[in-house]
């Protein structure tokens, strides 16, 4: 798949060769497991299930783990064109020859990227189709706890956590083939693994028939439980995207599990109870993952990262580390009221990440119904704090759809916004309140699963009146979730194995990436439908809460009786109180004070109950307290560096803009005082050179940097070197003289040009390019603003030279520039990258245009003048 790299759109997702890579001696290696994200690299980069895994995995010397994602429509024909198959990022092995390919499943609109992925890979899509010679293919995430509509297409599946069942697998993995022991017989071992799931155990037995278990002591499988979070291994290194992720960050995971009990929250169910992570382990993870990846920005993350009990002194003890260093810190998943303003003042000091809330429901009644447990003057109070420590712009999320709502809940939403604008005053000129609306879908293993989804219409008419509402009020934004989206999600959330079949045919016809708005279609699955006889309405119905379920025999660890409690609760509007602070609620997890827990096979080795720092929250009203020491200027300046490299090999793939975030990230890493702009969002000072197009190799590329302190440049090459990615590699680091900084424009610039492939058309094609050396002219049309123009690229080359067997070009870009690739087409014809490669090998600066003195230095030197 590698060597299709120029021929990729994006080719920094495919080219895998990114910081925190591990490799290891093949021969050393007893299992392989590919992690498979089902969806782009830019998604996939961003799940930190799939960063803790790789680390769980690679820390044990006879195991790899390796990553894989989802190609582009776009990537996947270039594949299937040239007959490659899916192959893993790190070392191009098709995924076929692994030992296990493990999927994470985050939502339910990925199932057919997994029939996707199966089928670029070349593995059977049925689990009963498939042999010794095929891998074990896996699959976890929150989404397992019901994954029945994927059922017959996985070997088995990992409930709960991952990071001791993982490693199990594999050593029963490599063990069975030691032991020449076949499929099921490898299975039959899986099952005894706390969390593992094996759908081929379990028969359907009709439409609304529980599952019959086919394997004696085998009839429920409960979830894997990691009882504390600080003896768990967490990746300080993983692999740093080079390409823009969606969350493009550093995170830490603060803590695991919610207990605030809110009624349509699976996630708050399924990782019961409540773990944090201890202040000093926070602490040293932070230190050493800013030292070795160079993010910008941290993250703590959790289900509720507000309900972190000590976060002001977590906040505390972290702030001034970060600040030093122009880190911003964002705090996802926030509960109102959940965040001191003492926090919010340290935020807004570095970096306003953005500021989103959750009330869910417009009335207090609704709210209570749902157990938020919050109420409408601690979202006030929340917001008039962000607005008095300057965030011009809050979002607040509802949902539409609940159980028992009314058109006045539907009003409420609006009024509640209105509300939050007016708290901020009208002093505020760029103010913008944002209402996002998702419709409610119902999801296993909560109080809401056996309540009634709202179908599309119902959820655009509702959406209709909220706009018909909020267009009367200024300063008030709305957006919604695509209704499509939701009604397809509602369908697989509380779906039974019915709809494989369902999924096999949507894919055949197009069904994928259901999950971006510009790929859903929803045409092919509801033709699966029909022609399986099934009608969607009765997957969006109301359940009968005595009748089985899908999922009844994957057990989350809380009891059906609990659920069934808190639904009582919720049609009678009484909330619950969070059981970490106040007293049991009796859901079943733990076994804390001689309680029976559910997990019935860990309970006996397991101290299984909530994990939380402080009794109480330590959140306060009290001002932060003043920085330890004197804040560095982070703007000043005091000398500027040109900077040369090479870019090759994998390098090659990354674009302009992704170049930049890896310079910053590298020079972090060599931790090297950088200077930042000003404003609302600082920069590092770093000018580059003219954008090199993707695919293109150089050995002369160069930017200028600025430094807060005057370091010799040798010192400067000494920190930076060592941290460049693979395929950058430092060659100098000139000292520049002080002045007026101007950029810097390429006058000449020489390529060597290598032709490939058949030896005739390699003539022909060196041909061509005399040839238009000897043409007085020759005119392409080239798009401009006002329209296509014609554009002589005659005056482009100045030389041409044959250099054993590849040609040297110089071009001449005084009389315009055009991509020396564009160029390279238009002379020798439509060919690929995989055809010719072009490799940058000296650059000629314009003196004319640098000025004298006032330019980069006082007097070009002879590395000025050319590299």
């Amino acid at each position: 798949m590698r060597e299709l790299l120029p021929l990729l759109p994006k080719p920094s997702r495919y080219a895998g060769r990114e910081w925190g890579v591990t490799t290891k001696d093949p021969a050393k290696i007893r299992a392989r497991v590919a992690l498979a994200f089902p969806d782009l690299y830019d998604v996939g980069m961003s799940y930190l299930g799939q960063r803790i895994l790789l680390h769980c995995v690679d820390r044990r010397p006879e195991f790899l783990a390796e990553r894989v994602y989802a190609p582009c429509d776009d990537a996947a024909r270039v594949l299937r064109e040239h007959n490659a198959p899916l192959c893993t990022l790190e070392s191009d092995t098709p995924l076929a020859e692994m030992d296990v390919l493990a999927f994470s499943l985050t939502h339910e609109l990925c199932y057919t990227n997994v029939l996707y992925m199966l089928d670029l890979a070349g593995i059977p899509a049925r689990a009963s189709e498939r042999g010794p010679e095929h891998p074990l293919v896996l699959a976890g995430g929150g989404a397992c706890f019901n994954a029945e509509p994927l059922a017959d297409f996985l070997d088995c599946m990992l409930l709960g956590d991952g990071e001791e069942a993982l490693p199990r697998i594999l050593e029963e993995v490599a063990r069975a083939r030691d032991e020449g022991l076949d499929r099921r017989g490898l299975l039959l071992r899986l099952k005894d693994i706390p969390g593992l799931y094996v759908p081929s155990f379990f028969a359907p037995q009709g439409p609304g028939e529980p599952l019959l278990p086919l394997v004696p002591g085998y009839e429920r499988v409960e979830k894997a439980l990691v009882e504390d979070l600080n003896e768990t291994p967490f990746p300080t290194l993983s692999p740093v995207a080079f390409g823009q992720a969606v969350h493009d960050r550093l995170t830490l995971e603060i803590a695991r599990g919610c207990t605030r009990g809110c009624r349509f929250c699976q996630a708050g169910v399924i990782y019961r109870p409540v773990r944090e992570r201890s202040l000093d382990r926070i602490e040293s993870l932070l230190t050493d993952a800013l030292a070795v990846t160079g993010y910008e920005e941290v993250s703590f993350l959790s289900l509720s990262t507000g309900d972190f009990s000590a976060l002001d002194t977590l906040f505390a003890r972290t702030f001034d580390r970060c600040a030093a260093e122009q880190v911003a810190i964002s705090l996802p998943s926030l509960r109102v009221g959940s965040v001191s303003p003492a926090i919010m003042e340290r935020i807004a000091s570095i970096r306003r990440t953005g500021a989103t809330l959750a009330p869910e429901a417009g009335s207090q009644r609704l709210r209570d119904v749902i157990n938020k447990g919050i109420t409408e003057e601690q979202l006030l109070d929340h917001v008039r704090h962000l607005f008095e420590h300057g965030w011009q712009h809050v979002k607040l999320y509802f949902m539409i759809g609940l159980p028992t709502e009314t058109p006045e809940d539907m009003e409420a939403i609006v009024d509640l916004c209105r509300k939050v604008r007016d708290a901020a005053g009208w002093q505020i000129k760029r103010l913008q309140v944002t209402a996002a609306v998702s419709p409610f879908v119902p999801k296993s293993h909560t109080p809401f699963q056996w309540e009634r989804q709202i179908g599309p219409e119902e959820i655009r008419a509702r959406v209709n009146l909220l706009r018909d509402l909020m267009r009367r009020h200024k300063r008030l934004m709305l957006k919604f979730h695509e209704p499509r989206m939701s009604f397809l999600e509602g369908i697989f959330s509380r779906g039974d194995r019915a709809l494989g079949p369902v999924l096999e045919q949507a894919y055949r016809a197009g069904a994928l990436f259901s999950s971006w708005k510009d790929h859903l279609d929803l045409e092919p699955y509801l033709e699966a439908m029909r022609d399986n006889g099934l009608k969607p309405e009765d997957y969006l119905a109301e359940r009968d809460v005595n009748a089985p379920l899908p999922w009844d025999h994957l057990d989350c660890g809380v009891s059906r009786a609990f659920l069934l409690r808190e639904r009582k609760r919720a049609l009678e509007a009484r909330t619950t109180e969070d059981c970490r602070y106040e007293g049991c609620s009796g859901c079943g997890v733990c076994n804390l004070d001689g309680r029976v827990s559910r997990l019935s096979a860990q309970s006996p080795g397991k101290d299984i109950r909530p994990r939380v720092l402080l009794a109480q929250r330590d959140q306060t009203d009290a001002p932060p307290p003043p920085p330890a020491g004197d804040k560095p200027d982070l703007h000043a300046q005091a000398a500027r560096y040109r900077i040369w490299y090479e870019k090759t090999g994998p390098a090659a793939a990354l674009s302009q803009l992704e170049l930049q975030s890896v310079f910053e990230r590298a020079l972090r890493r060599a931790r090297l005082p950088l200077s930042f702009s000003a404003g609302f969002h600082p920069l590092p000072r770093l000018s580059f050179g003219m954008a090199l197009p993707v695919g293109v190799e150089s050995h002369c590329e160069w930017l200028v940097l600025g430094l807060r302190e005057d370091i010799p440049a040798e010192a400067v090459a000494g920190a930076l070197g060592p941290n460049m990615p693979d395929g950058l590699a430092l060659t100098s680091v000139e000292h520049l003289a002080p002045g007026k900084k101007k950029a810097m424009r390429a006058a000449n610039e020489t390529y060597r040009l290598v032709l490939r492939g058949d030896a005739a058309v390699r003539a022909e094609r060196a041909t061509r390019w005399r040839e238009f050396l000897g043409k007085k002219e020759f005119l392409v049309e080239r798009k401009t603003k006002r329209g296509l123009k014609p554009f002589d690229l005659r005056p482009l080359l100045a030389e041409v030279r044959e250099d054993g067997d590849a040609l040297v070009l110089r071009f001449d870009w005084t009389a315009g520039y055009i991509s020396p690739l564009t160029l390279a087409r238009a002379v020798m014809g439509p060919c690929e990258l995989t055809e010719f490669g072009l490799i940058k090998i000296a650059q000629e600066f314009d003196l004319a245009a640098e000025g004298s003195a006032a330019g980069d230095s006082a007097a070009p030197t002879e590395t000025d003048t050319e590299r």
